[in-house]
C-alpha cells in the first residue's frame, strides 16, 4: 500500500483514537466528479446561516475553541462534540479515550430514522464505503452502540464512535456525498485542511472568512490534537474545503500556494481517503 501522501491525524487523549485524511494523486476519488457536481458542492454546516457563541473548553489536556448552537457543541461547522469529549477539569487517560474512538472491528451499527427523506442518500452512501473500505455497516438490533441517521437543520455528525446512541444529520439539501463526508467523521476523519503541516500546500485567507466561521480553519494541532502528517495535503479528499468554502465576499479563503483555486468534491472517497481509512481499521 502507498503511504507516500498518507496524512495521519490523531485526536488528543480524551477521544484517543487516530484519523486519517489524505491522498494518493491530487483530485483522484473513487467516483468520477461532474462539472456540476462540483458546482454544487458545498461545505457541509450543522446549522447554515446560524452563527452561535463561542466557548472555550478542554479537549484532553489542550484548550479548544468552538461554537455552542442550539444547545450543541459545533467543531469546524459540521462536527458535533458532545459533552463527555468536552473535559473541562483535565485529560481523562488515554486508555479510556482509545476504548471509545474507534468503532471495533471496523463495523458500524445504524438505524435511518422513518421520517428521514430521501433515504437512498444514506443506502447509496453507505454502499460507497463498503465498496472502497473495510468498513461494514449493519442494521441495529440490540447494540449499545451506533448511529441514527435522522433529518438535521444542516448536515453534521458526532467525531468517531462516543459511546451510545449517536447521529449523523442530514437536512434535506444533504446529497450523498455529504452523507459520505459525515460518515467521514463519525469513523473519526477531521477535515483535510486542518493538517498541521497544511500551510507547505496553502494558503489560508483569513481576511475572505466569513466572520464566525475562522475555527474553521484552524489546524488541529493548535484546535487541541495531537498527531503526525505523512505525505502531502490531499486536494481530492472528500474531507477537505473547497477554495470558495465559507467566503464572506466572493473572493477565495483557501488557495495553493501558486495562488491558483481548486474545487471541493462531494462526489466519493479518494484514494488517500480509502487508504488512510484501511490503515486505521
Amino acid at each position: 500500500m502507498k503511504t507516500t501522501r498518507l496524512s495521519v491525524l490523531a485526536l488528543c487523549a480524551t477521544v484517543g483514537m487516530t484519523a486519517f485524511s489524505s491522498c494518493s494523486k491530487e483530485q483522484e476519488t473513487a467516483v468520477p466528479t461532474s462539472s456540476a457536481a462540483k458546482q454544487e458542492a458545498k461545505a457541509e454546516e450543522a446549522y447554515p446561516g446560524e452563527r452561535g457563541t463561542v466557548q472555550t473548553g478542554k479537549f484532553g489536556s489542550e484548550s479548544i475553541v468552538y461554537q455552542q448552537i442550539n444547545g450543541e457543541n459545533i467543531l469546524e461547522g459540521d462536527i458535533i462534540l458532545a459533552a463527555s469529549q468536552l473535559n473541562p477539569t483535565g485529560p481523562q487517560t488515554e486508555s479510556a479515550g482509545r476504548n471509545t474512538g474507534k468503532w471495533p472491528s471496523a463495523v458500524v451499527y445504524y438505524t435511518i430514522d422513518a421520517a428521514l427523506p430521501s433515504q437512498n442518500r444514506v443506502t447509496d452512501a453507505i454502499t460507497h464505503w463498503q465498496t472502497y473500505t473495510a468498513v461494514r455497516f449493519v442494521k441495529r438490533t440490540t447494540q449499545a452502540n451506533y448511529v441514527t441517521f435522522r433529518v438535521g437543520s444542516g448536515c453534521s455528525s458526532n467525531i468517531g464512535m462516543i459511546g451510545g446512541r449517536q447521529y449523523i444529520n442530514l437536512a434535506s439539501g444533504c446529497s450523498t456525498g455529504n452523507t459520505i463526508h459525515e460518515i467521514g467523521h463519525a469513523l473519526g476523519l477531521f477535515h483535510e485542511q486542518t493538517r498541521n503541516d497544511r500551510d507547505t500546500y496553502v494558503n489560508i485567507l483569513t481576511q475572505n472568512i466569513q466572520a464566525g466561521y475562522e475555527n474553521n480553519f484552524t489546524k488541529y494541532g493548535v484546535s487541541g490534537y495531537s498527531g503526525t502528517d505523512f505525505g502531502a495535503l490531499d486536494f481530492g479528499s472528500i474531507m477537505m474545503y473547497g477554495s470558495f468554502s465559507f467566503s464572506s465576499n466572493g473572493q477565495p479563503t483557501i488557495t495553493k500556494k501558486d495562488g491558483s483555486t481548486f474545487d471541493i468534491q462531494r462526489s466519493g472517497l479518494s484514494a488517500g481517503d480509502r487508504a488512510g481509512i484501511d490503515i486505521m481499521y
